[in-house]
């Protein structure tokens, strides 16, 4: 007779007494969670860490005595655990949760406004902490984005045609950092879609585009696809690509949310799946659920190169296995691995499409 599966261990972080209770009866209405402790304030919550271990934390970003973000970097240094954080969508909160995220943290969900939004928000925290295997070791070197100065490792793509698109989920804003700042500034036109709540992806552009090499922009709509910029989807919007005219430009719409989001992966692979003559290659970074994986079955099957993260270095490998069990990947890489792959898959493609050139002149 097998035992039951332990219940994940959850540690509220919040200084306010209203949402500590908001969040707490939700979470203990999960019979796979279990809520260990409310914590007031990070030095509340070091002791509570230390007495429980918990298996995931949600932490706020604005608390007095030390701020969430200052408290974080601090438990990644001597105490690394998996780390949500439930952020207020202010300007500030927006540019500490993407700080928060850079520093470790996994995912950000955003705040509820009231008690009207509390039932959606906790439905996104449980998702959240049921793709955290209960002892799950933390990935730290997945958090860590190579310097600012380091040297792209994948030159090629400077003189490579065609696209790049990558979708991403939990873990997946320190990965795309991390594959961003290896790629020429001259790289193609790049669309990236990570599960981010709105008011949250401007500042994860702004982050980008500060951090890489090339452009990194907030897609508005309408923009056509140029070299050097990255196109980040709106949170609460969808991210398309489309051909107009003898361009393409980026595509931006609301509709129903795929697998609970919007922005999703699927919408924009699929879009991108539709497209004729356009070199594509498409990578599936570490998150929660299945998103993507429909979109890369169908990249696939119009002659687009994709690449799985393997799961040596995802933060959580549930996209990337799904996309891999329903055939969907063409190369499964780390995200070490992953420039070169990605520089050597458009390669493969201009190569294949200069020699059937070649075949029908002939």
């Amino acid at each position: 007779m097998t035992s039951p599966a332990r219940k994940t261990r959850v540690l509220i972080v919040d200084d306010s007494a209203i949402v500590r209770k908001m969040l707490s009866d939700a979470l203990r209405a999960d019979p796979e969670i279990e809520v260990v402790g409310l914590a007031s304030d990070p030095f509340v919550a070091r002791d509570l860490i230390l007495q429980y271990t918990p298996d995931v934390v949600t932490l706020d970003i604005e608390m007095p005595r030390m701020d969430g973000l200052t408290f974080l970097r601090k438990m990644m240094q001597h105490h690394p655990l998996p780390v949500i954080i439930v952020s207020s969508v202010t300007q500030t909160g927006s540019a500490a949760s993407i700080e928060a995220l850079a520093a470790g943290a996994i995912d950000v969900i955003a705040k509820p406004g009231g008690p009207h939004s509390v039932g959606q928000v906790a439905e996104k925290l449980r998702q959240r902490i049921h793709g955290i295997k209960p002892g799950q070791p933390l990935r730290l070197s997945a958090f860590r984005a190579p310097a600012q100065t380091a040297a792209p490792v994948a030159s090629s793509l400077s003189t490579a045609k065609g696209i790049i698109l990558i979708g991403a989920s939990t873990g997946g804003t320190q990965a795309i950092e991390s594959l961003l700042t290896r790629l020429p500034a001259d790289s193609p036109p790049i669309l990236i879609v990570q599960h981010m709540p709105a008011g949250f992806t401007a500042a994860f552009a702004t982050r980008l585009n500060s951090a890489c090499p090339m452009q990194v922009i907030e897609a508005k709509g309408g923009e056509v696809l140029k070299r050097g910029t990255a196109y980040v989807a709106p949170g609460d919007y969808h991210l398309l690509v489309e051909t107009v005219g003898l361009e393409l430009r980026t595509v931006v719409r609301t509709g129903p949310a795929v697998y609970y989001q919007r922005p999703a992966v699927d919408v924009l692979f699929h879009s991108a799946a539709r497209l004729r003559n356009t070199p594509m290659v498409a990578a599936l970074l570490t998150g929660m659920g299945a998103d993507g994986a429909d979109g890369m079955v169908a990249l696939r099957k119009a002659g687009a190169i994709t690449i799985a993260e393997d799961e040596q270095s995802c933060v959580v490998f549930g996209m990337p296995k799904e996309a891999i069990a329903r055939g969907g990947a063409v190369h499964i890489a780390t995200l070490l691995a992953m420039p070169k792959k990605l520089a050597d898959s458009l390669a493969e493609l201009q190569s294949g499409a200069a020699f059937r050139a070649a075949r029908s002149i002939a």
